[in-house]
């Protein structure tokens, strides 16, 4: 577990990145934040604008350090989400970040289908639904904000994997695994930041 310290540092580490593509310096996490962030975890990155979601990027497994995953999320968000224009130099000030950091995910070992139904926690459990050719996440928020039990969540899931959503019930097609989500968000542009 992270604590509110390190939370800091990690929405600090993402705007640095992000205002570091605007300069003609490249941009390298410092020696602390090395140390500090070199365990290899998953994580993501929303950017806010205005109250309103204004890019995100992530990635749930990786072998890499978590400094590296988080700089990258963080400028992939800002400059690589296709949904959104590449963020403006005058916008950055006004960005509120949050930052998630990812547990391993871990599979669900079951015999029977319906019993994913007993072992997924909504608003607790991230889900990552691996198919054969794809995969799909949602992160445990996403389930508190739509309201979704665990088969609206399970179904979700697999339409984010791109897959049918009662796809879930079939071995052959997918695989469930869940992760724990660690949130980190500032309360306004650069300033205290909250865990959730």
């Amino acid at each position: 577990m992270l604590g509110l310290a390190q939370g800091t540092a990690l929405c600090s580490l993402a705007r640095k990145a992000i205002s570091s593509r605007f300069s003609l310096i490249p941009f390298r996490p410092g020696k602390i934040a090395k140390e500090a962030f070199s365990a290899p975890a998953g994580c993501y990155v929303f950017l806010y604008l205005n109250g309103r979601l204004r890019g995100s990027a992530g990635v749930a497994e990786t072998f890499k350090p978590l400094h590296e995953e988080l700089v990258a999320a963080a400028q992939n968000a800002a400059f690589r989400d296709p949904r959104y224009p590449p963020l403006k130099r005058k916008e950055v000030k006004d960005l509120v970040i949050e930052v998630n950091v990812l547990t391993k995910p871990k599979r669900v070992d079951i015999r029977n289908p319906e019993d994913y139904l007993k072992h997924i926690r909504p608003g607790k459990d991230g889900l990552l639904i691996k198919g054969v050719f794809t995969e799909g996440l949602l992160l445990p928020q996403a389930a508190t904000q739509n309201r979704w039990d665990a088969l609206a969540f399970l179904r979700n899931a697999c339409l984010q994997a791109q897959l049918q959503p009662d796809d879930w019930q079939d071995f052959d097609k997918c695989r469930v695994y869940v992760f724990d989500s660690q949130i980190f968000s500032e309360t306004a542009p650069g300033q205290v930041v909250q865990i959730k």
